[in-house]
Formats: structure tokens, sequence, C-alpha cells
């Protein structure tokens, strides 16, 4: 039903998420980000909340993903429903899948990484995403997308996909891409990367719009000037 990874790039250290599912919107649900603190992936039977109350442990108990992990599960029951990824700000990561995930599912932690996904074709799909990950150059979320497009190389879900979503944090609080295609027939993860190419010549146009509008580009709209 759902495939993802989350990562974080050592030389910037952003933190992103790249997720797929057969669910509409997944991108409503699952990826949750934190500057400076981790990025989370709740899948599965997901439960929203576990995002939000891992990053708080991880930012102000600070506690270790593995800790956070099992606080927030055990504080919410229901865990054997859940799969759910975490990565800190340091790069550290922490995976758990409950016993009741759908169909074949798998979780794999790599450097600066951690996939996982269940109703797959086979495990090898998120084999297949971390190491393209780790073997993809350039900014994080061209490595993210790279992880999604080898998942579905390697078989993706056992059916369709139809929403997509990239998330990436760097300095500032907001996120500085935060993309969904949130219903497609045929092809999210190709929609998503067409949505990535697209904003990223922008993406630094947008930071510095909200940060210094004086020395800002113009809006490229009509009656700008």
């Amino acid at each position: 039903m759902t495939f993802s990874i989350i990562g974080r790039c050592p030389e910037t250290g952003q933190l992103g998420v790249a997720i797929s599912s057969s669910s509409i919107s997944v991108g409503a649900r699952c990826p949750w980000l934190r500057a400076g603190v981790g990025a989370v992936a709740t899948q599965n039977v997901t439960l929203p909340a576990l995002g939000p109350q891992i990053l708080d442990l991880l930012e102000n108990q600070q506690f270790e993903p593995v800790t956070a992990l099992d606080r927030a599960l055990n504080a919410n029951g229901w865990s054997q429903y859940r799969q759910v990824t975490v990565i800190d700000s340091q790069g550290r990561t922490a995976f758990f899948t409950g016993k009741e995930a759908l169909g074949v599912h798998n979780a794999v932690a790599g450097d600066q990484c951690v996939a996982a996904g269940n109703m797959l074709a086979g495990a090898e799909v998120i084999e297949a995403m971390v190491q393209a990950f780790e073997k993809t150059p350039g900014v994080l979320a061209d490595r993210l997308l790279s992880a999604m497009r080898a998942a579905l190389a390697a078989g993706g879900e056992a059916g369709p996909v139809h929403s997509a979503a990239l998330k990436v944090m760097g300095d500032v609080i907001w996120p500085i891409v935060d993309l969904r295609v949130d219903w497609e027939e045929t092809d999210p993860i190709g929609q998503l990367d067409a949505l990535w190419q697209a904003y990223r010549p922008q993406m630094q146009d947008y930071l510095t719009r909200a940060l210094n509008p004086t020395v800002a580009p113009s809006y490229g709209v009509p009656g700008d000037e």
C-alpha cells in the first residue's frame, strides 16, 4: 500500500521524505519533518499523530530515534498495525513494522537514510531504494526521487500507486520543498519528479523573497516590473 524513504544530506543538514501509495493523498498523512530535529514517515494503517509526537520527543526530550519511536508507539497502542521510520538531525535512524503490516513488507536502514514499505511486489524493493539513495549524487531531493524510481524498477507495490509526495526541510522552519500528487491514475512518481524539475530552479527565489524581499528577483507574473 505504501513505500517511502527518509534521508539526510550530511553536507547541508537537510532532511527529507519521499513517499508513494495506492491510497489518495499520501502526502497529507504520512510525511512529518522538523528543521534541525528529524523526519518521520508513518504508514501501513497510519496514525498521523505519531509523526509530531516522535519529533517532539526528539526535540524536547533529546531522545535517540529508537527511544522516541518506542515511546510514541507504546503511548498510542495498536502498534501492531503501524509501520514507522525515523531519522534525526545527526543521521541516526530507527524503524518499526507491526505484525499486522499488510502483504509483503520490509524496512532497511542505510547510510543517512531508512526506507520501508508494505504490500510490496517483493522485499527487494526496499533494498533497491536504499542502494539508489546511497549511490546517487546531488541534492537531497534528487537522491530521494532516485530511490523512488529504483523502487518502481524493482517492482514497486503489488498493485498500482496513485499518490506521491516529496518534502524537504532546510535551515528555515518551513519546508523548502513541499510537493504532492494527490491522485494520478498511472504514474504519480513521474508526475512528482516533473513537479520537482519545474520547482527546482525557483526554489532559491522563494527563499530569497521570504528572507529579504529587497533583493528578491521579479515574480514573473503579468504586471510585475
